[in-house]
């Protein structure tokens, strides 16, 4: 496990607790890691009914760490994040998410493999992976134009535009907006309530809600191939030297 995920276990609930405020909460390579063991150790766990990601920090996370993009190359297969959204992707039990601040990149697109999410009206989304020079990742081409419609996925994947948690709560993404000092306890109340309903026949609705994943796991596979041709490319290596050559 890594301090910057604080994991707990109560009442039925995984609680995954995003905590690298000095970075708002960009994931690394060690937090990806602490996710999926957590994902995975509770598919088998019968006392986890859901997950709840959630921050310690004003920001839900500013997407992934574009330093360990220098990594990528050398072997993409095993790429923490792209095994995270697999992991995502293929996870049976319910899972919900509580969003403030800045959700960038990836702290977007996981959202459209969660059950439940709440957000603070404020709560800023952005998916500006074109505007590095890559493609979108965790299905989201498949994903976002399913939930919000080609017109909106547009705005949001090819020109890169934030939306606000008002914004994503009256196209669907968000189920309900609170506070940002109240939207925690309102996805660990929703977490609970799940938690309560009978497993099987929770898990089973769920199942059949969401269909076979085999096409969603199909187009992560997709993505990642693009992601990583388009990583390499001039276009891509030149937006990711600006951004490390910004003053801090």
């Amino acid at each position: 496990m890594s301090d910057k995920v604080q994991v707990s276990r109560a009442d039925g609930v995984l609680r995954l607790v995003l905590d690298r405020p000095d970075k708002k909460n960009a994931l690394d390579r060690e937090m990806y890691r602490a996710m999926i063991g957590a994902l995975e150790a509770a598919r088998s766990d019968m006392d986890v009914r859901v997950v709840v990601f959630t921050s310690a920090a004003a920001d839900f996370t500013a997407g992934n760490d574009l330093a360990d993009f220098r990594d990528f190359l050398e072997n993409p297969q095993d790429f923490p994040a792209l095994a995270f959204v697999r992991a995502l992707a293929s996870f049976e039990k319910p899972m919900v998410a509580a969003v403030t601040g800045d959700a960038v990149g990836v702290g977007t697109t996981m959202l459209f493999h969660c059950d439940l999410v709440y957000a603070s009206p404020d709560a800023r989304l952005r998916m500006p992976f074109i505007d590095l020079g890559l493609v979108p990742e965790a299905a989201a081409s498949l994903l976002v134009p399913r939930r919000v419609g080609m017109a909106r996925a547009s705005q949001f994947l090819l020109l890169g535009e934030a939306f606000t948690g008002e914004e994503a709560f009256r196209l669907g993404v968000v189920n309900s907006l609170a506070p940002p000092e109240a939207v925690d306890a309102t996805a660990m109340e929703a977490a609970r309530r799940l938690a309560r309903k009978p497993a099987e026949a929770l898990l089973a609705a769920r199942r059949l809600m969401r269909g076979d994943p085999a096409e969603i796991l199909a187009r992560i596979e997709e993505e990642a191939a693009l992601f990583a041709r388009a990583l390499s490319s001039p276009q891509a290596r030149e937006r990711l030297a600006a951004f490390f050559s910004r003053p801090k």
